[in-house]
């Protein structure tokens, strides 16, 4: 298991922008972690003094972008990720902010080569669904040129 300063260490995310507590699993093509960043009040991500569910995707690109770095983990900077796209998102509330339990962010590799990756995400709060879709992403903008 991964504490928050281990996720720091693999993740462009620093501060309070690192948004995940804990890696409680990971293999080559999935990652579960945890969050409780949602309830903060500080929460970077909160607007009008809310936390909206979309919100969530941003938790599922931490967790992707985390599974990337573990994957690698050669003593490089953490790599560079841009979300190119998300497809079939599913909300299933809408906010993060209310939800009493810890975030469960599930993220599993489908797809991929070294500069771009195709995930299915999935959040969740003790055992309900709040969101889920997929996720597209670049590693590499100037290799597609």
């Amino acid at each position: 298991m991964l504490d928050r300063t281990a996720i720091a260490a693999r993740i462009p995310h620093q501060g309070d922008m690192c948004l995940l507590d804990t890696v409680r699993d990971w293999n080559a093509s999935t990652i579960q972690c945890t969050a409780s960043s949602h309830r903060r009040a500080d929460n970077p991500l909160r607007d009008a003094e809310r936390l909206g569910i979309a919100a969530g995707i941003e938790y599922a690109a931490q967790a992707m972008a985390l599974h990337g770095g573990l994957l690698a983990d050669d003593g490089q900077p953490p790599r560079q990720g841009y979300l190119a796209s998300v497809r079939s998102v599913n909300f299933h509330t809408l906010r993060l902010d209310d939800q009493p339990a810890d975030l469960l962010v599930e993220a599993e590799r489908l797809s991929g080569d070294a500069n771009q990756v195709l995930y299915r995400f999935a959040v969740s709060a003790a055992g309900q669904p709040l969101l889920d879709g997929r996720a597209a992403v670049i590693l590499d903008a100037g290799a597609l040129a």
